[in-house]
């Protein structure tokens, strides 16, 4: 996910270069700086007090991942330094007063919004939900925002109830072996994982090989192609949220379209080009543009413009809060595998400045061969916990 965020920052610098640089009062080229933190927070750390203290930058984006922004963020704020958010998702990023965090992508607690309208759609009456979570803030985040979905008046009135809950590492041996008869015994017909990548395919496999006849199957890690190459035919049917997809209509204010975009990605020799990537090229294209609109460098100035900003990318819709700077108008996706390939099955509206169209609607989830299958990839709990947690509403 990282190696993509790179790839379409370098070919952002590119495309802004080669229309003539960045213009801030005069024109100037982008030069970009992309170090490797090795996944590793105290790495992470010391990069990011360099690129804000003695190879101090004029534009700073984040890390990938919720673990590694939180630790990039708090040295970012302390130096007055602007950080333009594409790759951590957490809420708890935007809860501790730091001003000048602005996130590019929609939180955590959207991620399955879209899931549970699902669930709540569907034409069977009883939906005994098993929400599988990690032990990461992240994770805890997503699961949190379904079971809050899921809790509303419209989807308790349509059967909605979750059943089961588990917060803790879903990959292990131990843990898929506890909890394929806990969702077997509970009669879950729909399920969602919340976990890093390999946790959600972890799962995946062993719930599609166990037989569990679970209609709606769902993941986080199915929103990326990695899950499909991953999982082959076994991803048919299952779900996931995404932050952005190609095939999404939107018409940008500014910037590629995202089908031209991924054209260009790939044509750079790129196969994968999922949402880290659009984000990432979407945080440079913001960043650069709130600049202009400030006509200066001073950072102050550009969290202020960024704060004004109402607008589209090839990304989607940006406005953020103006006080915590937590994005509010991003849209998140839900995809479904289908044929070898992610379909959008539900497209939310980027009202005033762009559009998404329906492809197929709901009668493709409702058409697969297999039956409904949802998966979902994402974490939430306790660090250290590993507990099932069963809720019988019946």
């Amino acid at each position: 996910m990282g190696r993509q965020a790179e790839a379409a920052l370098k070919l952002f610098v590119d495309d802004t270069n080669a229309a003539g640089g960045m213009r801030s009062g005069g024109s100037d080229e982008l030069a970009l700086r992309c170090h490797d933190d090795q996944s590793d927070a105290a790495r992470c750390a010391e990069i990011y007090r360099a690129l804000c203290g003695d190879e101090r930058v004029d534009l700073l984006l984040g890390p990938y991942s919720s673990g590694l922004a939180r630790a990039a963020a708090p040295i970012a704020e302390a130096a007055g330094m602007v950080m333009l958010n594409h790759g951590g998702a957490d809420d708890g990023l935007y809860t501790h007063g730091m001003r000048m965090l602005v996130g590019v992508l929609s939180p955590a607690s959207d991620y399955l919004l879209a899931f549970a309208r699902l669930l709540t759609e569907l034409k069977f009456w009883r939906k005994r939900l098993a929400i599988v979570a990690a032990a990461t803030p992240f994770a805890r985040d997503v699961a949190c925002g379904l079971e809050g979905a899921c809790s509303e008046r419209r989807a308790r009135h349509r059967g909605v109830r979750v059943r089961l809950k588990y917060n803790g590492d879903f990959a292990r041996d131990d843990a898929i072996a506890m909890l394929v008869p806990a969702l077997r015994r509970n009669r879950i017909n729909a399920l969602v994982a919340a976990g890093n990548f390999a946790q959600d395919v972890a799962l995946m496999r062993a719930v599609t090989a166990a037989g569990l006849n679970i209609p709606v199957l769902g993941c986080v890690a199915a929103g990326v192609q990695s899950f499909g190459d991953a999982l082959g035919e076994a991803a048919a049917g299952i779900v996931g949220p995404s932050q952005w997809e190609e095939q999404a209509r939107i018409v940008p204010e500014f910037g590629p379209p995202p089908g031209e975009f991924a054209r260009r990605m790939r044509a750079a020799g790129h196969r994968d080009c999922d949402y880290p990537a659009a984000q990432a090229y979407a945080a440079g294209l913001l960043g650069c543009a709130a600049i202009h609109k400030a006509n200066s460098l001073n950072q102050a100035s550009i969290r202020e413009a960024l704060a004004e900003m109402r607008t589209s990318t090839l990304y989607g819709d940006f406005v953020i809060d103006r006080v915590t700077g937590r994005q509010i108008a991003h849209k998140v996706l839900l995809v479904q595998w289908h044929v070898g390939r992610k379909v959008i099955i539900e497209p939310q509206s980027h009202a005033e400045t762009g559009a998404i169209e329906f492809p197929s609607g709901w009668r493709l989830i409702l058409a697969s061969m297999h039956g409904l299958r949802t998966t979902f990839g994402g974490g939430a709990g306790r660090s250290g916990d590993s507990d099932e947690h069963v809720v019988d509403d019946e």
